[in-house]
C-alpha cells in the first residue's frame, strides 16, 4: 500500500506494508538520521515531529499516520548552515558517540516551540526521556539553554529588533527616565 507523508515540508509516497513503522518507512526512504535503538518507544533515539509532536517513530504505524506532517533532524539544517538548536548543541559539545543526538535535537525543538524561555530544571525534564550514555545530560541541558537564547535573539532581530514587551513606565523609549 502508499502512504502520502509531508516529510520535512514535502510531500511524499511511501510504500509500507501493514507492519511498517514509520522508523522503518524513514530509514528505507533515506532519512537514516532517525536512528533505530529499542524498537519499543522507551529509548527517544528515533524520536521525531509528528504534527509537530514529539514522536518514536519505531512505535507508529505508518499506515495510521496517512497525511501527518513528519519533521526529522534532516529537516531542520544543514552542515553549512545549522539550526540554532544544532549549532549549541555542537558549540557546547553537547554531543559525544552522536547516537541520541538526533532524538535530543528533535525534543529539544518541540519543547523550546512550547516553551521558548525555560528555566534549567525545566530544559532538564524536557530531555530526561531521550536516554543518552555518554554525556551525563549536564553539556545537552546547556545546549538547551543556550539554544532557546539564540533562538529569542532571531525572534527579536526578525521582529526588528522589538523584544515585544511594553516600554518601562514612565519612559518613552523604555531606557528609564532621565
Amino acid at each position: 500500500m502508499n502512504v502520502q507523508l509531508t516529510i520535512n515540508g514535502e510531500p511524499e509516497t511511501f510504500e509500507v506494508t501493514d507492519s511498517d513503522t514509520l522508523l522503518d518507512a524513514l530509514r528505507r526512504n533515506g532519512y537514516t538520521g532517525t536512528n533505530r535503538a529499542c524498537d519499543d518507544g522507551e529509548c527517544g533515539m528515533c524520536r521525531v515531529l509528528v504534527d509537530g509532536d514529539p514522536t518514536e517513530a519505531c512505535d507508529v504505524a505508518v499506515a495510521e499516520i496517512e497525511g501527518a506532517a513528519v519533521e526529522t533532524i534532516e529537516g531542520l539544517g544543514t552542515q553549512k548552515d545549522l539550526h540554532p538548536i544544532q549549532a549549541a548543541f555542537v558549540d557546547n559539545a553537547a554531543v559525544q558517540c552522536g547516537y541520541c543526538t538526533p532524538g535530543m535535537v528533535m525534543t529539544a525543538k518541540a519543547f523550546l516551540e512550547e516553551n521558548p524561555t525555560p528555566t534549567e530544571p525545566e530544559a532538564r525534564e524536557a530531555i530526561d526521556d531521550v536516554l543518552c550514555r555518554c554525556t551525563g545530560y549536564e553539556k545537552i541541558v546547556e545546549a538547551v539553554l543556550d539554544a532557546a537564547d539564540r533562538m529569542n535573539a532571531e525572534r527579536v532581530a526578525a521582529d526588528g529588533g522589538s523584544t515585544g514587551d511594553p516600554p518601562e513606565s514612565g519612559s518613552i523609549d523604555g531606557g528609564g527616565s532621565t
